[in-house]
């Protein structure tokens, strides 16, 4: 069986001058150029099966059980694995489709949210910003830190919502809190947040309390479909957890986003979006690796889709920004972190989770760079009963000098 699959291995690459050499389970070394740059490990025959009949899924998921291995940094690996694997489609998974439907059905948000986030707080402040925000930062120039350009997001989304002192403003999905910690500190604001991670909700409770925020910022551990009726508010952002909801429910989401918006009041939804039209998911295998291993009941569609789905639902797009370039850089600052924490890293979760999130950040960064995928904010409001949606002429006032 060895000596045929490292033949498969040689001949499979034959031609293509890869920079990489493949070190055999029993130490043989298969160079597939004249100066390999990088050494891929196959510590199993399981391994070398996945060099021999690649996937970028199928090399993520041999990587995660340690089949594979590889020398230098991810971001680096990335561009050769898509290499290995030649050409990568994307198309509409119908099967997988509605198996997302029924997993979001039956299994619940709650589940899905506790699964990707209650992983250890310790854990994500190892390569998060000092505010550990998780989500796309907004980088004004080449010299700005990750913290430098997570406080810019936090307020670009301030100025956009417009937000007033004594609004009372909601976020959905409000992580470890940074945006309603800056609206109230910055905006005077009366924030609430809530998420669906318990880690989460204590670490924002004990924060709360830290920073002097108490009657002036709430958390609460609820999903947003239960928040009670009669509580409306004048501003609602939705920061990066939108990829949570489900195509399907797309009119249960944007119909109690309308429910809870005041006549007037404004709503910022951040998320993730494909950049292929009638895309299910991402193909050569990632979109399988991504559901088993790290998001599960995540889903995304084009911004079109999106767009439709919220104006259903009676809200009008205001404004719309992709911020493609800046999620790559925020992930590959991701990645350098993690990598350079690597040790403490595998202590605090175990070197099987350290390698998921090694791969998993590592291969966002690389789909966001070659625009597989998008993000958007998107800026919508609620009509006042005549019609109109007060909101300055220009976008002068989103981008102050």
């Amino acid at each position: 069986m060895k000596a045929p699959l490292s033949k498969i291995v040689a001949s499979r690459y034959a031609g293509r001058n890869l920079p990489v050499a493949v070190v055999l389970p029993d130490g043989g070394r298969v160079p597939l150029s004249e100066t390999p740059e990088i050494d891929v490990y196959a510590r199993t025959w399981n391994g070398l099966r996945a060099l021999a009949w690649p996937q970028l899924g199928k090399l993520a998921r041999a990587y995660v059980h340690n089949d594979i291995d590889f020398s230098g940094g991810a971001r680096r690996v990335l561009n050769v694995a898509e290499a290995l694997v030649g050409s990568v489609s994307h198309g509409s998974d119908a099967a997988r489709s509605r198996a997302l439907g029924w997993w979001h059905q039956h299994r619940g948000n709650k589940a899905n949210i506790q699964h990707h986030y209650d992983v250890s707080n310790a854990f994500y402040r190892l390569w998060l910003d000092e505010r550990m925000v998780y989500s796309c930062a907004y980088f004004k120039t080449d010299a700005d830190t990750l913290d430098q350009a997570q406080a810019q997001k936090l307020d670009h989304v301030c100025r956009k919502l417009m937000l007033k002192p004594g609004e009372d403003f909601l976020d959905i999905g409000c992580g470890w809190g940074g945006l309603i910690f800056w609206a109230a500190q910055n905006y005077g604001v009366n924030a609430t947040g809530i998420t669906l991670s318990q880690r989460q909700f204590d670490y924002v409770s004990a924060k709360i309390a830290e920073l002097g925020l108490t009657g002036r910022v709430s958390v609460r551990l609820v999903d947003y479909a239960e928040l009670p009726a009669d509580r409306l508010y004048d501003k609602i952002a939705s920061i990066g957890m939108f990829e949570h909801v489900g195509v399907r429910k797309y009119p249960r989401y944007f119909g109690k986003i309308y429910r809870l918006l005041k006549p007037g009041g404004m709503v910022m939804n951040h998320g993730i979006t494909q950049n292929q039209v009638g895309v299910e998911s991402l193909g050569s295998g990632i979109g399988d690796f991504v559901e088993e291993y790290v998001f599960p009941g995540g889903q995304i569609a084009h911004v079109a889709r999106v767009i439709e789905g919220l104006a259903a639902q009676g809200l009008e797009l205001i404004d719309a920004e992709a911020l493609r370039e800046h999620y790559a850089r925020t992930l590959w600052s991701w990645v350098d972190r993690l990598e350079a924490n690597a040790d403490i890293a595998r202590r605090e979760v175990g070197e099987e989770k350290f390698r998921i999130w090694r791969i998993y950040l590592a291969g966002s960064a690389h789909a966001f760079d070659r625009g597989w995928l998008s993000i958007f904010q998107l800026l919508a409001g609620k009509p006042l009963p005549d019609g109109k949606l007060p909101h300055p002429a220009t976008r002068d006032y989103m981008y102050p000098r």
